[in-house]
């Protein structure tokens, strides 16, 4: 088979594109089709480890010369390679912003829904900002409020997340939180099951926390009387003298 002999025409397409170092010896060759073949070469550029060389050769019927159709690197198993691209919006985490960065929500954002209507009719940006304005001079409050998904997003979130009974801190507290008595609890739907912790020396100080979650900061944890701090011997007044000293 024509295709599968030309190894030194599928080496010198690679030479054409790398150099001799960037290139090592024949893997094999892979059939992709009728008359339709590829050959692998090792690659031995600095950084690419466990990537090879791809040449696709082919030969039209009743040619006998053979055509190189592409040259590829591509990773092979083992090789370093970036992760999977995530748009902008998915890669930022809590903690990326910086002061005065903004973070547009989108209008549809399933996470919220709208306090009030604009009204059927179609406006441009100017008429719902001035629309807006009104509903703000009129005491309507916010434009959007949580939806039920978002709402359902966050408990989950808080749940599964330092401040819910799973943490390490919380599976080692002598109590949860709903006995504590520096909670804070929150109003509305999320009351029954998340509150503010209030004790500026616990770990989660200022954050939600789920009622069954818990830390060694608890209002009501007392020491053990082993764990307690033994209490020191009295003061002892040392009434030597110097001459005492050198009668020794």
């Amino acid at each position: 088979m024509a295709s599968a002999v030309a190894v030194e025409q599928a080496r010198a397409a690679v030479l054409a594109q790398a150099g001799d170092d960037e290139l090592g010896e024949h893997l094999g060759h892979l059939v992709e089709g009728d008359r339709l073949l590829t050959h692998r070469f090792a690659c031995t550029r600095r950084g690419y480890a466990g990537w090879h060389w791809e040449v696709t050769v082919a030969r039209a019927p009743r040619q006998r010369t053979v055509t190189v159709d592409e040259v590829v690197l591509v990773p092979g198993h083992g090789a370093i390679v970036a992760p999977e691209w995530l748009p902008y919006r998915e890669r930022l985490q809590p903690g990326d912003l910086s002061p005065g960065d903004l973070l547009p929500v989108p209008d549809d954002d399933p996470r919220l829904v709208p306090c009030w209507s604009y009204g059927d009719d179609p406006l441009d940006t100017d008429d719902r900002a001035q629309v807006r304005q009104v509903a703000n001079d009129l005491g309507l409050g916010r434009v959007r409020t949580l939806s039920v998904e978002g709402r359902d997003a966050a408990a989950e979130r808080w749940y599964d997340g330092d401040g819910g009974p799973t943490s390490a801190l919380a599976k080692a507290a002598p109590a949860s939180c709903d006995s504590c008595g520096f909670l804070v609890r929150l109003a509305g739907p999320l009351a029954g099951t998340f509150g503010v912790c209030a004790n500026g020396d616990a770990n989660d100080d200022g954050r939600v926390v789920s009622l069954d979650h818990g830390c060694g900061a608890h209002s009501e944890s007392n020491l053990g009387k082993r764990a307690q701090p033994q209490p020191l011997p009295d003061h002892v007044w040392d009434t030597l003298t110097q001459d005492d000293l050198e009668a020794f």
